[in-house]
């Protein structure tokens, strides 16, 4: 499969996510009688699903359709304004930022829609098919979300996010016809890639939060070498399992990468607000294990899912490496539970984990 080369103006694109994914995972550092409320937790989600989808909607665009022309580019520029509208717009609370968002997030989807019909009228057969019903599929979900704007309070929401989830879930509903316009893997996989980075950073940020706060010099280092060392391993889990473990000439609708990653973006924004939580702020010890624990799991699952189907045939993990791995990660989160641990220990238990989990799936 040719490799489509991934073109400046995409990373520079990626930039202003940089600030929208800083804003959603800042949301997780909301705490109240030392837990993070569960409103809070369905915000993140909420956020975090249009953000996401955003940057999908144009990557996947350009892996079936792109070709780096002054239109595309043209397209691409004002999207990123209305990026930076809807980055802009990101609050927990909802209602005085509401017409902003909307409006950011409807202008991504709208020049998306009308993408797919250019390119409907320039290509022929089932690659015209495609891009019609994906152009049909996303504007009409946009135009639900469009919708929210006659109705207040709740019915608001419901409208916005029913109009979301229909435009998530297109792809989904053309499966059998995007299989026969299959993704270009390599490039969907190195666009991942470079987004994961971007969640990676997170991880560097939080520690420099904890590095600034004055503790005593042994609990400083081992926080600061405990989350390095974590953050490492998941550098080294993902991009080595991505550059040596998977046979990117797979032609496929792409599905299980894309939605996969959902799940895998998510975990490492929990992940990274949990080196945080578990060193400055006062969170219950109960809330933090769970909480921590939790999202390694989450992220576990995911990457085992996405990884795992496109491995090659040879690399797979066996049935005993996931009972290995459950029950690792059982021993450290029911332990941390029975015998109440300090957040410094959650954080080295982490770590020890996932260089586990790293060193059994790229060896």
């Amino acid at each position: 499969m040719p490799h489509k080369k991934v073109v400046w103006l995409e990373l520079f694109n990626d930039l202003i996510f940089v600030a929208a994914i800083a804003k959603v995972t800042h949301i997780l550092l909301h705490l109240e009688e030392g837990v993070i409320p569960s409103s809070y937790l369905l915000k993140f989600v909420l956020i975090f699903v249009p953000i996401w989808w955003a940057w999908v909607g144009q990557t996947l665009y350009i892996n079936r359709y792109g070709d780096d022309s002054m239109l595309q580019r043209m397209f691409m520029v004002i999207q990123m304004l209305f990026i930076i509208v809807m980055t802009a717009s990101l609050s927990v609370d909802f209602d005085p930022y509401y017409l902003p968002f909307l409006t950011g997030y409807l202008g991504i989807r709208f020049i998306t829609a009308i993408q797919y019909f250019i390119s409907a009228s320039e290509e022929y057969g089932e690659r015209k098919l495609v891009a019609k019903f994906l152009g049909r599929g996303f504007l009409f979900g946009a135009l639900i979300s469009l919708c929210s704007l006659f109705f207040d309070g709740g019915v608001r929401y419901l409208v916005l996010y029913l109009g979301i989830a229909i435009d998530t879930i297109i792809p989904l509903l053309g499966h059998k016809h995007l299989k026969k316009v299959p993704i270009n893997t390599p490039h969907l996989l190195e666009r991942f890639g470079l987004l994961t980075l971007i969640l990676l950073g997170e991880f560097i940020v939080s520690i420099i939060v904890i590095v600034k706060v004055k503790d005593s010099i042994f609990s400083g280092i081992t926080a600061l070498v405990a989350s390095f060392v974590l953050v490492i391993a998941l550098w080294w889990q993902y991009f080595d399992n991505l550059e040596k473990k998977i046979d990117k000439e797979s032609r496929t609708s792409g599905q299980i990468i894309i939605y996969g990653h959902l799940v895998i973006f998510m975990a490492l924004s929990l992940l990274a607000s949990t080196i945080q939580l578990s060193y400055i702020h006062p969170v219950d010890s109960t809330f933090l294990v769970n909480f921590s624990f939790g999202a390694s799991l989450i992220y576990f699952g995911g990457t085992s899912i996405v990884f795992h189907k496109y491995r090659f045939t040879e690399d797979r993990l066996g049935f005993k490496h996931l009972i290995l791995f459950l029950g690792l990660l059982g021993i450290f989160w029911t332990s941390s539970l029975l015998l109440p641990v300090s957040g410094l220990i959650v954080l080295i238990e982490m770590a020890v984990f996932f260089i586990v989990y790293s060193f059994l799936t790229v060896k």
